[in-house]
């Protein structure tokens, strides 16, 4: 009985924040793209390629989430949950997707062609918070929620988009995506007992992403202080990194 209560408590918790970012979310005002956005510190042309080191940065994912899609589909390589086979399967399409919609992108920067990595985004996200949900929390909603989470990304792109043709920009809902399952990942790693072994590798994974955010702050100033690599470039190979770890955990651990 103590253990249902404190189950429950752990799942307000974090009930609790998703109703606080979502009312948050709802009080701002509109988010539009910053027009600087699309201005990155980095755009010498290489071999007739414009902004070469940023497109070509994203090959690492390119490769990873071919490995980890032989991988779901072999099922021999990895310890996985057989009831999310397709979440799964939908993370690695969505690093491999990130590849072509982020190498394109960075050929031609727009919100035109950012749509297209940021759609790769929201697929990769939502599959990625419903595999956590379902390896620490229940399979059961996990299965449940990877469908609405994963419409529900796609949407937050395909609003943003048309918000900005109407000239009336909005981000929020992305920012939601993007941003909300980053918050409530830790915390399930730390209110919920682990079903698979090294965790270790999930924590560094975070870190590697929260390092390519941090790159991606720093652009410039990186671009400036590392003899031309730029803060973008690390941030596609700290990400990379990032989805690398998961795929080694996959690899790696055993059930408890």
């Amino acid at each position: 009985m103590l253990s249902k209560q404190s189950f429950r408590v752990k799942v307000s918790i974090l009930f609790s924040i998703i109703l606080l970012a979502v009312l948050g979310i709802v009080l701002v005002p509109p988010i539009a793209q910053e027009q600087g956005y699309h201005h990155f510190a980095d755009q010498r042309m290489v071999l007739g390629i414009p902004n070469f080191w940023n497109v070509l940065s994203n090959v690492p994912f390119l490769i990873i989430g071919a490995m980890g899609i032989n991988g779901v589909i072999r099922k021999d390589r990895f310890t996985l949950l057989p009831e999310i086979l397709p979440v799964y399967l939908a993370f690695f399409l969505g690093i491999f997707l990130i590849g072509i919609g982020s190498g394109y992108y960075h050929l031609w920067p727009s919100n035109e062609t950012l749509v297209f990595d940021r759609l790769a985004m929201a697929v990769t996200f939502m599959a990625f918070f419903t595999i956590i949900i379902s390896e620490f929390i229940s399979e059961k909603a996990g299965k449940q929620l990877f469908l609405p989470l994963l419409l529900f990304g796609l949407f937050s792109v395909g609003y943003w988009y048309v918000t900005e043709l109407k000239g009336e920009g909005d981000l929020r809902l992305y920012v939601l995506v993007q941003f909300l399952p980053m918050l409530l990942i830790p915390l399930i790693l730390l209110l919920f007992s682990p079903r698979f072994s090294h965790i270790a590798l999930l924590w560094t994974a975070l870190v590697a992403y929260l390092m390519s955010k941090m790159a991606e702050m720093t652009d410039e100033i990186l671009y400036l202080s590392l003899a031309g690599v730029s803060g973008h470039s690390l941030k596609h190979l700290f990400a990379a990194l990032s989805a690398y770890l998961f795929f080694l955990a996959l690899q790696k651990r055993t059930l408890i």
